[in-house]
């Protein structure tokens, strides 16, 4: 390793003090040593991959503030730094940051040098990964003289796995860890126990983790040495570890291995010593405990009092969610909420996760909503607003962790999350526009998204490189949707656009128009109902839309088609669709009148359960479909039926559609395609 001292600058020379960077070989860029907040940028500016012919800082999360000095020169580094240009202080404050000074920084690049200022090691920590990405965007030799100052707007900002469902693998937890740090991501709730199994070690109950009482993933748990390398690695990356130990429901591995519930006189006993084992033992250093609380009948009135008791007298802050147990002030250290009914608490610090259920989301519309939402409905956080937490639940069995990062669209839903916690505002609570697009693209809110997707596009090509990232540029993908016919529960029967597309139609003596729609996932029904508005602001059963555009292609080509009519929740034991059929809607998709048809079902099964893996169900999760594109215009019809919001098949009817053309690996969107319902270049 390297050991580099960056001195004081506010110091004479001869009285410097210095702040010790530890770094490893500029062929490794983890974080480790006596100080692991912090890498050394010389290693950085050697081993950077920068792109050419640009200097334009590309940073997710945007900064709060940020001003680029127009008339002096870029700091030239052409490969290596002067270690006496770099500087790092510890300051007393930062006047801009009256919210969370604690993560806020001040960095500025001059023609000369680059300082860092922060008022603790987390906001040097954020400095550096804002600095790392201006490196790594530019033009591979010098960056542009700025002054960038920031303080995230809520405090905590975090992501949730269920690996007591679903277990997740050491090495990919650490590259969630180390990737999503880069952009300020500080929280990893670690959901370590459920019904389907016990996924933590404990030496005191080894019966825990016998394979016979396990579900799914039999005897795949974490050892105490696996948890304390997670939780180093967590520290390594200024990121707080929250595990959670549900209780008293979702235990049933509990039950199983211990013989009592948790409820009960002996349940209580043994869980008081396994938390003592797991508060002291596998994670002294974690400040906080999550100890679930919902979704169970509380038949021991004592219980949640006393174990929050033992907990705290454990050490350790405790955290709940809500709806669950109903606390007063005073009686919990936090509580999380998870459904729409989880209010926040005047003096009980809230972590809002209600409509962060990402198991749920769709690839294309429900991220519009994730960007542009208020978190818990706040501009920023306060003493009782503290943050938010997407969480990932996979009820439904994935084959692999790459399917859970891929089918549950997790990169680039939590960039969007990223920003929107370290930024602060939005433009609505998932109540206004939800997942629909403003299709006036001077809107503010259009604008906004676009520069979003512009800056994390530009990571998923950089950053995300090998990773699972399904998801292309969308705010070009135009449409016109119709008004919805009633189809009396037919769902096979005809309307005028499937004779000659137009901006409106007659039928029956009535008359229906059309609307713009902008993106390549469109809801016309959320997954959620009327909670979350969609395209329809009026959803009725027994009705069919249609939507259209022309796409243009400068020649003829064989391209790749995303498409699909039913998002598949990770969450659900939905049934696969009909063979021949898209979903159990009888939608149509048609291409210059071409129907194009769907993929063969891999899953066939007409009993519902979550034992049984998804596997091509969804779009993410197979090569996309090969279309010929004809040069010039090219017409895209989809038919778009739907009988009652409770039909057979699936549980949660997504009354949705997904489009869009890709290169046929599906890595990358389609270039110089014009989407456009009226032919306009």
């Amino acid at each position: 390793m390297n050991n580099v001292q960056l001195t004081d600058l506010h110091t004479p020379p001869r009285r410097r003090k210095p702040i010790t960077f530890w770094a490893t070989s500029n062929t490794n860029k983890q974080i480790v040593g006596s100080n692991p907040f912090l890498l050394l940028l010389s290693l950085l500016f050697l081993s950077c991959s920068p792109v050419k012919g640009d200097c334009t800082p590309v940073i997710v999360p945007k900064p709060q503030q940020i001003n680029f000095n127009r008339k002096e020169n870029h700091l030239l580094f052409n490969g290596k730094v002067d270690e006496d240009c770099l500087y790092a202080v510890l300051v007393d404050s930062i006047p801009e940051a009256t919210i969370n000074p604690d993560e806020a920084y001040r960095l500025r690049i001059t023609p000369d040098s680059i300082l860092i200022e922060a008022t603790t090691e987390k906001g040097i920590y954020w400095a550096w990964q804002t600095l790392a990405q201006i490196v790594e965007s530019s033009d591979g030799n010098s960056v542009p003289a700025l002054e960038i100052t920031d303080w995230p707007a809520f405090r905590i900002r975090g992501f949730m796995h269920d690996v007591g469902r679903s277990y997740i693998s050491v090495d990919e937890i650490k590259k969630h860890i180390r990737l999503l740090s880069k952009f300020k991501i500080n929280v990893f709730h670690w959901h370590l126990t459920e019904n389907q199994g016990w996924r933590l070690e404990s030496n005191v109950f080894p019966q825990l983790n016998d394979p016979v009482h396990y579900e799914r993933h039999h005897a795949q748990y974490y050892t105490v040495a696996q948890a304390h390398e997670i939780a180093e690695y967590c520290r390594q990356h200024n990121m707080l570890l929250i595990p959670e130990i549900d209780m008293p429901g979702h235990s049933a591995a509990f039950v199983r291995a211990i013989g009592h519930d948790m409820q009960s006189p002996e349940g209580m006993k043994v869980l008081k010593r396994l938390m003592e084992e797991i508060c002291t033992e596998v994670f002294p250093d974690a400040p906080w405990i999550h100890i679930g609380t919902d979704e169970v009948q509380f038949t021991n009135p004592s219980f949640v009092p006393e174990m929050v008791a033992h907990v705290r007298g454990l050490g350790k802050k405790v955290i709940s969610w809500n709806p669950g147990w109903a606390y007063r002030s005073g009686e919990i250290d936090a509580t999380q909420l998870w459904s729409y009914r989880g209010k926040a608490q005047p003096g009980i610090p809230a972590i809002d996760s209600r409509f962060h259920y990402i198991n749920h989301f769709d690839a294309f519309g429900d991220i519009v909503a994730l960007y542009n939402s208020r978190i818990a409905d706040a501009e920023k956080g306060s003493d009782d607003i503290a943050g938010g937490i997407v969480a990932v639940w996979n009820d439904r069995l994935l084959p692999n962790d790459e399917q859970i990062v891929l089918q549950n669209n997790f990169y680039p839903l939590m960039l969007a999350f990223a920003e929107r916690t370290w930024c602060g505002g939005g433009s609505e609570y998932f109540d206004k526009n939800g997942t629909i697009l403003p299709t006036d693209e001077n809107d503010a809110v259009f604008n906004g998204f676009v520069d979003f997707e512009k800056r994390m596009l530009w990571h998923k090509k950089h950053t995300f490189t090998d990773e699972p990232f399904a998801y292309v540029k969308q705010t070009n993908v135009k449409w016109r949707i119709t008004d919805a016919f009633p189809n009396d529960g037919d769902l096979l029967k005809s309307f005028p656009p499937e004779t000659g597309i137009d901006d409106t139609y007659e039928y029956n003596g009535i008359g229906y128009g059309s609307h713009n729609a902008t993106g390549a996932g469109i809801y016309l029904r959320h997954v959620w109902g009327k909670t979350v508005p969609a395209f329809y602001k009026n959803p009725q059963e027994n009705h069919t839309a249609y939507a259209y555009t022309w796409v243009w292609s400068p020649k003829a080509q064989t391209v790749g088609l995303w498409t699909s009519t039913q998002d598949y929740s990770r969450s659900e034991s939905d049934l696969p669709p009909p063979r021949g059929k898209w979903d159990y809607r009888e939608s149509r998709i048609y291409v210059n009148n071409n129907e194009i048809m769907p993929p063969v079902w891999e899953n066939t099964h007409t009993g519902r359960t979550n034992e049984i893996t998804l596997k091509n169900e969804n779009f993410q999760a197979r090569p996309p479909i090969p279309v010929e594109l004809n040069k010039g215009w090219n017409s895209v019809l989809l038919k778009l039926p739907v009988g009652t919001f409770s039909s057979s098949g699936v549980r949660l009817q997504k009354w949705m559609f997904t489009f869009v053309f890709v290169t046929p690996d599906g890595k990358d969107a389609v270039e110089e395609l014009v989407y456009s319902p009226d032919r306009k270049k």
